[in-house]
């Protein structure tokens, strides 16, 4: 991969480093959950919270990072939160309870929420345009790795040892990366007279707490219908409440203008409904391979390390494949065969072949790579340089919910399974869930083609050739 000066591809590095840090504590509690779980004394599926909580946490923080870094400067920031993830990482690890993991994770979430955002603007804003998709793509290639290996990892260390070292393993990290980043990383301090907007926190912050107690609670064994409705009656007029205050807000927390550009609107919108669908099939495929197929921890863990083969085997490619068709259809095209992979993962049996479950899976890892590399790099096409900063913490924020929701969402699909599978007539099995909850997967990922549709035919454009500098605003 080219494109980057030394300097610029080892910030880079850096950045992409915290990012892999920060999306293995999201994912690699998956293949660790049974474990967990009977350490806890509840279901498997009852530790997709720990993982919702901590991602969803990222997603409401993410906003403050800005602020704090143009306030504090971006290293005094980005350290701090180093500090902050790698000390509650240990604090996970002495955890005796899932309340108690669970109000850790969020303090590690908040963490996390200062560190990669405000590392990626400090990169986006010293790469011009023909270097952001070498950019984007190092900044990427991280956050599809670490959902990948996670698995083997955490098969291996809650079948050997004990699922509390999972969260062990980032002290080291932390350490490495801090001394890096007091060493890479610019003080720059851009002083704002503009407070801080928290009425705009507090209703985004009630908002997201209502929907993620109604997706758990639908997701939990019984689910109580008076409070799920309430929740999602307070998550509606508080989405409603925030977005009217952000629109009319002076000095917003997130300025929602920038989806009036159709190049940053499609991929946060449509894209989404992708990044859900493929962030949710890791936990599901983790519960699948143990709880349906009976395999160990470590042999799920191995078999996972498939996509991550899909993943580099394609990564050389990528950027030749986004100049030769295009932004557009290459996503529509990606978008259709990913919902096939997706099926395909849900029609597995223990009876299949493994060599065939190993293809199943490296073809999922490679369409995985193409659709987050094309999405996180189209959205930034056509912003303005003076609108990097406001863009990207909206960015951030949707892409960290999205993916935030994917284990909620995975495991709200195995609730709802068997109540589908009679509905339709389908014999019951140990793998009937899971074929379901890859069909509603699948369908979220056709739903995001359909919305692609409304890109531009010459999408990106202004990347793929940099003479172009037209800008796509939607009528």
């Amino acid at each position: 991969m080219t494109g980057l000066d030394p300097a610029k591809r080892g910030l880079a590095l850096l950045v992409a480093g915290a990012f892999f840090m920060e999306n293995l504590d999201g994912t690699i509690i998956a293949t660790a959950a049974p474990s967990m779980a009977r350490s806890f004394g509840v279901r498997s599926a009852d530790i997709n919270v720990t993982m919702t909580a901590y991602l969803l946490a990222l997603a409401l923080f993410i906003p403050l990072s800005g602020w704090l870094a143009d306030r504090l400067g971006a290293r005094t920031v980005f350290c701090a939160a180093i500090v902050v993830f790698t000390v509650t990482s240990g604090l996970c690890a002495l955890s005796t309870s899932l309340p108690e993991l669970v109000v850790m994770r969020v303090l590690q979430g908040v963490g996390g929420a200062m560190m990669v955002p405000v590392g990626r603007l400090v990169v986006l804003q010293r790469t011009t345009r023909a270097e952001m998709i070498s950019a984007i793509a190092y900044l990427t290639w991280p956050g599809l790795l670490a959902p990948v290996i996670a698995p083997a990892i955490g098969g291996a260390v809650s079948q050997y040892w004990s699922w509390r070292w999972i969260f062990v393993i980032n002290l080291p990290l932390g350490a490495i990366g801090l001394v890096l980043a007091l060493r890479m990383v610019t003080n720059v301090i851009r002083p704002r007279e503009t407070p801080l907007d928290w009425l705009g926190f507090g209703l985004c912050g009630a908002s997201l707490t209502a929907f993620v107690f109604a997706i758990e609670a639908l997701g939990s064994r019984t689910a109580e219908w008076p409070a799920v409705t309430a929740a999602l009656a307070v998550c509606i007029v508080s989405s409603a409440a925030a977005a009217r205050h952000l629109a009319r807000s002076r000095h917003p927390l997130l300025d929602l203008s920038v989806f009036r550009i159709v190049t940053f609107r499609v991929p946060h919108l449509g894209g989404s409904l992708y990044r859900t669908a493929i962030g949710a099939a890791p936990f599901v495929l983790a519960l699948m391979f143990q709880d349906g197929f009976g395999w160990s921890p470590l042999r799920s863990g191995l078999i996972v390390i498939a996509v991550f083969a899909g993943n580099i085997a394609i990564k050389p490619l990528t950027t030749g494949l986004l100049h030769r068709f295009g932004f557009r259809r290459l996503l529509m095209a990606n978008g259709v065969a990913a919902a096939a992979s997706l099926l395909a993962c849900g029609v597995l049996t223990p009876s299949v072949p493994v060599v065939v479950v190993l293809l199943v899976l490296f073809t999922s890892g490679v369409l995985r790579s193409i659709g987050f590399t094309a999405y996180n790099t189209v959205a930034f096409a056509d912003v303005e340089p003076e609108r990097l900063g406001s863009a990207n913490t909206v960015a951030a924020v949707v892409q960290q919910l999205a993916i935030g929701l994917g284990a909620a969402v995975g495991a709200l699909a195995l609730r709802v399974a068997p109540s589908l599978a009679s509905g339709f007539g389908i014999t019951p099995g140990r793998t009937t869930p899971y074929l379901i909850a890859f069909a509603l997967l699948a369908i979220m990922a056709l739903v995001a083609v359909v919305e692609t549709w409304s890109l531009p035919p010459d999408a990106g454009a202004s990347l793929r050739e940099p003479k172009a500098r037209t800008r796509r605003v939607s009528a």
